[in-house]
Formats: structure tokens, sequence, C-alpha cells
């Protein structure tokens, strides 16, 4: 039986066309096929892209990145929660971005690196921060996906309903190859492990794209949901990164995505060169004939 290949897209893909986007998706992956002088073996019927951006998007009530940004400095909206959290991950990815204290201090004044990040003048200066010295890097983009993956874990009638639209991609008893990318990656794995074994889904290859899944708060959330795991029904998990991406801060390896039990591990591919303009885009991962391959060798196997 032929197996089913299954994207799974990452935040900020609201209001758009999902046959477009699936189509976007598949010419990526073409143009990293031809690296390897490979074709797409499957037909189009056998690719599933379960769309969930309009969802995602009316759910977090449509704030723009700049709204996002603003809830969390004024605490308008978000609760103490969701701005330790939101800080936590913007302090984590200061440090992995190499932000000195200096250079914050710089922005907005020793004494407010001083009280540190759960004064609001912090936070103003971190964002702007990652504006001026990460290349590529967006501050209040940071901190809409923060915010996004902040609902997405915490609220469970939202997870609930981005979950349901996901399963129902998956076909019992068809084996299915999981390419996730981004906010994906963390929907795809906490899908794969709550339903993968009771639902009968068998999956030869697991991939994750750019994935934040190893960033603490992020881990942390998860292990309160379920223990950190290889979902049963996977048979091998592959993922891949730019170490300048800034959404993927780290590797899933043992020491930043520590799993119990121990097997099957997970290959991490750290050498991805995304040549997208902030070095996350899916185009610039799927593309690569590494990644690819891997993929086009699961779905042949």
């Amino acid at each position: 039986m032929t197996r089913q290949l299954v994207f799974l897209h990452g935040r900020s893909q609201q209001m758009k066309d999902s046959v477009a986007l699936k189509a976007e998706w598949v010419k990526s992956f073409k143009r990293g096929l031809a690296k390897n002088g490979l074709t797409l073996p499957i037909s189009d019927a056998n690719i599933r892209f379960p769309y969930y951006g309009d969802t995602l998007y009316e759910l977090v009530q449509g704030e723009s990145a700049a709204a996002a940004s603003e809830v969390v400095i004024r605490g308008t909206k978000a609760d103490a929660d969701e701005k330790r959290f939101t800080r936590a991950i913007l302090e984590e990815m200061r440090k992995k971005a190499k932000i000195t204290e200096a250079e914050l201090a710089a922005i907005a004044g020793q004494e407010v690196v001083d009280r540190g990040p759960q004064n609001r003048e912090w936070f103003q200066a971190m964002l702007q921060a990652v504006d001026r010295h990460v290349p590529f890097g967006s501050g209040s983009s940071i901190a809409l996906f923060a915010h996004d993956v902040y609902v997405y874990l915490k609220n469970a009638s939202v997870r609930g309903m981005i979950d349901t639209g996901v399963g129902a991609a998956m076909t019992p008893g068809v084996e299915a190859v999981v390419v996730s990318h981004s906010l994906g990656t963390v929907v795809a794995y906490n899908v794969l492990r709550h339903n993968a074994q009771a639902r009968g889904w068998k999956i030869p290859l697991f991939v994750t794209l750019g994935s934040p899944l190893a960033v603490t708060e992020i881990r942390r959330t998860l292990r309160n949901l379920a223990t950190a795991r290889c979902p049963e029904g996977v048979s091998k998990w592959f993922n891949a990164l730019d170490e300048r991406d800034v959404i993927a801060l780290y590797p899933l390896d043992a020491d930043s995505f520590p799993l119990d039990p121990t097997t099957p591990s997970i290959e991490n591919k750290c050498d991805v060169d995304n040549t997208t303009e902030n070095r996350h885009g899916i185009a610039g991962y799927l593309d690569d004939a590494d990644v690819a391959r891997r993929i086009h060798e699961a779905l042949t196997d």
C-alpha cells in the first residue's frame, strides 16, 4: 500500500489559500528531490495538508505582531503566567544570540537591565535588541510566536480543536510520513504522542524542521502534559535546523530534549543552509537535499 505524506505547517499562515500553500510546500520538496536526481514518488492525492491557520488566528484573537508584543508588555490581556512564559523564552533567545546586557543597557539604560525581565522596559528593550543585533530577527514576531505557542499549550480548548483537525488527516492502518515545521512540530509531537498508538497510526518517519521543541519553557510545558518520549507508532525521528534560525534554538539531542525511554533516539541534522530571509522559512528546509532525500526514502522504503 502506498504511504501517505502529511505536511504540518507552522504559525502565521492565516488568510491563505490552503491549496496554494500546500502547492508551495510540494514545490519546495520537489526542488530538494531534484538535487538528488529524484522525483515526487507519490501522487498529490496521497499528500495531506491539514490547515489550521485561520483557526489558530481566530482563536488567538487575530493579533498582529506589534499588538501581541504590546499585550505582553502592558499585560492588557495576557495573564501573569503568559508574561512569565514569553519573557523566559525571550531571555533564553537573548543568551543564545549572545545579546549582552551592555547592548540592552545601551537601549534602555543600566537601571532597566538591573531590574531584569519582569519589568516592561526590559521587555521593550529586548524586542529592540533582537531587531538590532540578531540577523534577520524580529522581536515582535518572536513575541507573537511565543504567544501562539502559549495559547496552544495552555488552552485545552484551543489545543483540542487544532489536534482534532490535524488528527483527521491521519488514516488508521495507512503508513504516513509526517513532516512538520515550526509551531507545527509542537502540534505534531503532541498529537502523535497522545493518539498514534491508540488510533493505529503507523509513522515510519517523523520529521521536525526549524523546531522550538527544545526551548526550555516549551519543553517543560509539554512534559507537564505527558512524559517526553518518542511517540508510539513512530519508527524514526529526524530533526533538521539551520543554526542561524532563532526559533530552533537547539538540536533535539539528549542534552536539550532528553527522552524517556531514550530509544528510538532522534537523529539531528544541524547544518541546513536555509536560504529564506529569516533562515526559518519552510522552503529553505524542504529544498535541502538531505532533508528531501530522507523523506523520499521513508516514502519508498
